[in-house]
């Protein structure tokens, strides 16, 4: 049995499509489609009912997805062993990175002194991605409720809860509160950031019944707090980049918002130096950031 069968084979069930699968591996629809009548071929049975607008697993794809994930890790497993030991790759959102991620990292490497570290930053959703892809082995990653992450194909170890601060000069009228109702701040100008990122900001106001007025975008973080300390505007800041806030900035909770929820995601084959790097976060997480 071609082992590209079974990448094929759980790529397609979780996508549903022969067509996005193919996407997501490379591959034309039809190569996929192939593969995937090769592989029932070879086992004699159907694995997916077709359908005009997707697929489903049969009872018996259902069986064969589990020892498909467990075959498909063991390998990832062994190549790792073969080749990888002595590195370890860290994906990590960005606000992650302003604090958590390199004190996590600093202390493992007390630890493992030898081990190469490597980091990777970009958004959870292609952090996932990558992860899925094999082309990094641990990713710190992010998810409100009502927006749960993929389980599948990962294992989420949690970290910390992260809730949303409000940043404001030193000189605002509300500077010398401690925690703020969204409806007080109604008429304030945002300072937001990169296309898209103010869609956390608009779903904030909107549970408020209004929307945000977005006078400036500054891409960088470091370009938003001094657009904040200038007395432009205001900006949301996650709880764990509250130790990156320069001293003319104060800080305020956001009361009745969704918190986000903080995870280490691995795939299922975790290996040892995968496992102590989660120790170190959990530890840096307790310890607070």
């Amino acid at each position: 049995m071609d082992v590209a069968w079974l990448e094929v084979f759980t790529e397609v069930a979780a996508r549903k499509t022969f067509t996005a699968a193919g996407e997501a591996l490379g591959y034309t629809q039809s190569a996929v489609s192939r593969q995937i009548a090769s592989l029932e071929s070879e086992l004699g049975v159907a694995l997916f009912e077709r359908h005009p607008r997707g697929v489903e697993l049969t009872e018996e794809g259902r069986r064969l997805l589990e020892h498909a994930v467990a075959i498909l890790d063991r390998l990832a497993t062994a190549r790792h062993d073969l080749h990888d030991v002595g590195r370890l790759r860290v994906g990590a959102f960005d606000t992650a990175d302003a604090d958590l991620v390199p004190r996590a990292m600093a202390a493992f490497r007390k630890f493992r002194p030898a081990v190469a570290l490597s980091l990777v930053e970009s958004t959870t959703d292609a952090l996932l991605a990558r992860l899925g892809a094999g082309d990094i082995d641990l990713a710190v990653v992010s998810a409100y409720p009502g927006r749960p992450l993929e389980q599948g194909r990962f294992v989420l170890h949690y970290l910390l809860d992260d809730p949303l601060l409000v940043a404001m000069p030193a000189g605002h009228r509300l500077a010398d509160r401690t925690r703020l109702r969204l409806a007080e701040l109604e008429g304030e100008s945002w300072i937001e950031g990169f296309p898209g990122g103010s869609q956390t900001l608009i779903d904030v106001h909107r549970r408020a019944g209004f929307r945000p007025r977005i006078d400036f975008a500054a891409r960088e973080w470091t370009a938003k707090q001094g657009f904040v300390a200038a007395g432009l505007g205001l900006a949301l800041v996650p709880s764990l980049a509250a130790g990156a806030i320069r001293a003319d900035i104060v800080l305020a909770t956001l009361e009745d918002e969704p918190i986000r929820t903080v995870y280490a995601a691995t795939r299922k084959s975790g290996s040892p130096l995968q496992r102590e790097f989660i120790r170190c976060l959990r530890e840096i997480s307790v310890a607070g950031t």
